[in-house]
């Protein structure tokens, strides 16, 4: 019904998966329905699983060449990957988005073969890792016109096994990146911080749960471009704040993780205040771990009544994330600290506020 409806589907997702399970859907064979040649002959999205049938992945790569973006799930101990997608990967013309998920034992190694014909167009690559160790990532390096490069996992263990080798990957040149993210316990610091070193200055975006003060000093050293970024700052480290506001002169944006041994929400606010650059405008905190550290209502006014003074005039987004097992109750809460939140939003100092919960990892 919906093929004989459709003259041209754009996007398609043909299994159901998140971090902690994977489940196809019941093989249908929707592309020998009539009118599925038609219907798919122009699809530029794809989000599919390896133990999809092999001739799923047959009929499509001799329809199907327009595919720009493109989102793979190994896993469930499926190891061997069909020639047919290989096939369907190697035959696309344009394809510019790529993300690669390997879970439960899966690896992706045997369809990297078919991925170098598209190391000129792809721009977008995301590597995530749920539940399996010393995954490859070295190959990254044949695409030299990659834009964005993420890393993510999901994982019981710790301590630089999810990507084994991006070693190899840190004195490589991406001429084009502005986007960087990684996790926590990705790989050594020390190779993170000569892959900024060698791809910082052109970084936009830089995105990392990791906690290390000389990865923190790194970043303001090698990354002065920056517009956005995200990191973990702790107690003893509120000179590295300063240094990075003060060297990263672009930067509009900055998300801070915090919890027992992190900076209080006092101690980020003053400094936000004083050494954030012109063009600063959102703040987001993100409050991981069980902390004492209340945000005072005294604190917020004190903030906003410098912001009202700073020359740019920009008005400020401030938002706060709170796990479900934080002590502290929700500052929308506080009637004091809302009565200020309402205040400097009718000023028009106050863009956007907003708290919320998410599951503790």
């Amino acid at each position: 019904m919906f093929i004989t409806q459709i003259s041209s589907l754009k996007e398609l997702s043909y299994s159901y998966y998140d971090n902690t399970y994977i489940m196809d859907s019941d093989d249908i064979s929707f592309t020998y329905f009539s009118g599925a040649t038609d219907c798919l002959t122009n699809l530029s999205k794809l989000r599919c699983s390896l133990s999809l049938s092999s001739e799923f992945f047959y009929y499509l790569s001799k329809i199907c060449h327009n595919l720009q973006s493109l989102n793979i799930v190994f896993g469930l101990d499926i190891t061997k990957v069909p020639n047919e997608l290989k096939e369907l990967i190697s035959l696309q013309n344009n394809l510019k988005d790529l993300k690669i998920t390997a879970a439960y034992r899966g690896d992706w190694k045997d369809i990297i073969p078919s991925l170098t014909k598209h190391s000129n167009t792809l721009t977008k690559l995301h590597l995530n890792n749920v539940f399996t160790d010393n995954l490859s990532v070295s190959f990254i390096a044949l695409f030299s016109n990659l834009q964005v490069i993420k890393f993510s996992y999901t994982t019981r263990n710790f301590g630089e096994k999810q990507f084994s080798d991006f070693e190899k990957l840190q004195n490589v040149n991406f001429p084009k990146l502005q986007y960087f993210s990684i996790p926590y316990h990705f790989t050594k610091p020390e190779y993170v911080m000569k892959f900024l070193e060698n791809n910082g200055k052109k970084l936009k975006k830089f995105v990392t749960t990791e906690e290390d003060y000389a990865l923190n000093l790194s970043t303001a050293k090698f990354c002065p471009n920056l517009k956005n970024l995200s990191i973990t700052i702790r107690c003893d480290e509120l000179d590295t704040l300063r240094i990075i506001l003060n060297s990263c002169q672009y930067l509009e944006s900055i998300k801070i993780r915090r919890g027992v041994s992190y900076l209080s929400y006092k101690e980020i606010l003053e400094t936000i205040a004083i050494h954030s650059p012109e063009n600063f405008c959102k703040l987001e905190m993100y409050n991981d771990l069980l902390s004492n550290s209340k945000l005072l209502p005294e604190d917020l006014e004190s903030f906003f009544i410098s912001w009202k003074n700073r020359p740019s005039k920009k008005s400020f987004t401030l938002l706060i994330n709170k796990t479900y097992s934080s002590s502290n109750i929700s500052l929308e809460e506080n009637e004091e600290c809302m009565k200020i939140i309402k205040k400097y939003k009718n000023l028009g100092i106050i863009k956007k506020f907003e708290t919320k919960f998410r599951e503790k990892i």
